[in-house]
């Protein structure tokens, strides 16, 4: 267990939190969620131990274990993939070490065999011996051959540390778990994997993620952190997002009735706290008005852009048709037409098989051969997994910005597009070059909706984005009533999306068929 007493954390003049009262039980898995910036995977590090509050206090029960998967994938690379996993359990490794040390030296006094045994005796009760073979289930679990278990982790490419890593965390059975975004980089297979461990874990969870489908998977409850406080809520992120909508709401519409009232009491009693007549009633409705409550709505610090892909004209019965399409070193020979309803998932071994496909739709490279054929009446929208053609070294600010993807000129109208992606005010004005990397995702989804194209065309769309953007996004894309071919890591809108899968692997089309995500994956 982890009891957060009363913990304030300050850096400078800004305070991150304060007064943050939780309790984390076995048994449990917690979601951490907040806007960007405020906080999460500091909290994690608090939990951990990596810094102190600035007051308060986090207690853990004894002899409780942490493990804690790594972010810095080039921390081990003097050691072994099979070493790597060991040291997740520190005091584990730590009494190999002294084992060794003690029976390599040549006076091995009878000090020495005292403590040998010591250490042995707690070596057994870790089951050390069984350690090695623990770590190598594990590892092979995760997708790890066995060839790679003595390869130093410096020559192990970085899709295969993040498993090794999240193998190292999980390692013997820790009593509270820590897992920053352990979802990126892993292939569906190994989430899944995850998932269901994790649904298996018997001990105390705490996660940080922008994967919605998996915080609603494996969550027992949310943890949101905004304006320097911590509440959490039983539930997972699904039950979380929409109890909040709802208690604003309801907060909203209470306010709105006692204005109403406020505006009626005060309306009686100007107009008659000066007849006598009336003069008890005045003082009556007086007493009312100041009986009254307000429900103090604070505005929440996350924000969600507004994403809306509406076509300018309905899309015809002919949408797209590709025959025996061709690109050396990605793929050979790929057929396939679009239907007028069709929301396609492209899925490959290797991700820039997509991006090269996509890029040939919409025009901008060249097939060896084969033919596409995009019906008369259809128009592309597209959004690039890479985006950096389109702000590196621009000059223009937003608005000038997106006035180059607009009929219509008028600043006022592309400011409002701006503000539906969160570009208010004075930040209309910055310059498209000095964006980071989730406001030129927005920005290049402004100019896909000013497109307003009766086909979507997506490469990766939530790159960089954070969980509000992504939530908006998904929706927008839900409710897009024309076709669109797309890719993406991210399992929910798969899920809620794609009507079909094209599956392309080792260079040629291996799966055509309309069914969802999860029926592709053969997951409930």
């Amino acid at each position: 267990m982890i009891l957060v007493n009363n913990v304030r954390l300050q850096f400078g003049g800004r305070v991150l939190f304060d007064e943050v009262n939780l309790k984390f039980t076995k048994g449990n898995c917690y979601g951490i969620i907040g806007a960007n910036g405020a906080g999460k995977s500091t909290f994690l590090k608090l939990l951990s131990g990596k810094i102190e509050p600035s007051s308060g206090e986090i207690l853990i029960d004894k002899g409780e274990r942490i493990s804690v998967l790594e972010q810095n994938q080039n921390a081990f690379d003097d050691f072994t993939v099979q070493d790597t996993v060991l040291m997740g359990h520190e005091r584990l490794v730590a009494i190999m070490r002294e084992k060794d040390l003690l029976y390599s030296k040549p006076d091995f006094s009878d000090e020495d065999g005292i403590r040998a045994a010591e250490l042995e005796n707690e070596f057994m009760e870790l089951n050390g011996w069984e350690a090695e073979g623990e770590a190598q289930t594990l590892l092979q679990d995760l997708g790890i051959s066995p060839d790679l278990f003595n390869v130093q982790m410096r020559d192990v490419e970085p899709k295969l540390k993040v498993k090794v890593l999240l193998a190292k965390a999980l390692f013997k059975n820790p009593d509270v778990l820590i897992l920053d975004e352990p979802t990126n980089n892993l292939d569906a297979k190994t989430v899944n994997w995850l998932e269901n461990f994790l649904l298996d874990f018997e001990n105390t969870v705490i996660v940080v993620s922008h994967n919605r489908y998996f915080l609603n998977k494996i969550c027992t409850h949310i943890c949101d952190v905004d304006f320097g406080k911590i509440n959490m809520y039983i539930g997972n992120y699904d039950f979380w997002y929409e109890t909040s909508q709802l208690l604003a709401k309801q907060a909203k519409e209470q306010n709105k009735k006692a204005e109403q009232r406020a505006k009626e009491l005060k309306d009686f009693i100007a107009r008659f706290a000066a007849n006598a007549s009336k003069s008890k009633q005045a003082t009556s409705r007086k007493k009312e008005l100041e009986r009254l409550e307000f429900v103090d709505i604070k505005p929440s610090s996350r924000k969600y852009p507004y994403i809306d892909f509406r076509p300018s004209r309905e899309v015809g019965n002919e949408v797209l048709k590709v025959e025996n399409l061709t690109k050396t070193g990605y793929f050979e020979k790929v057929s396939f037409t679009v239907n007028k309803n069709d929301k396609i998932a492209f899925l490959s071994d290797k991700a820039n098989v997509i991006t090269m496909l996509f890029k040939i739709l919409v025009g901008e490279e060249q097939p060896d051969s084969g033919s596409i054929r995009w019906g008369n009446t259809t128009t592309v929208s597209y959004l690039p997994e890479n985006n950096d053609a389109y702000f590196e070294g621009c000059d223009l600010s937003l608005v000038d910005w997106l006035a180059q993807y607009s009929v219509e000129k008028d600043e006022t109208y592309l400011r409002s597009w701006l503000g539906r992606m969160l570009f208010t005010g004075e930040e209309g004005m910055k310059k498209a070059k000095v964006l980071s990397g989730g406001e030129k995702v927005r920005c290049m989804l402004a100019r896909a909706m000013l497109k307003a194209g009766n086909v979507l065309i997506m490469d990766e769309p939530t790159n960089h984005l954070d969980l509000e953007s992504i939530t908006a996004l998904n929706k927008g894309m839900i409710n897009y009533k024309s076709p669109m071919l797309f890719t993406s890591q991210d399992h929910e809108i798969l899920q809620t999306v794609a009507n079909r899968i094209i599956v392309i692997e080792g260079g040629k089309k291996a799966f055509d068929k309309e069914t969802t995500y999860n029926e592709y994956l053969g997951i409930d």
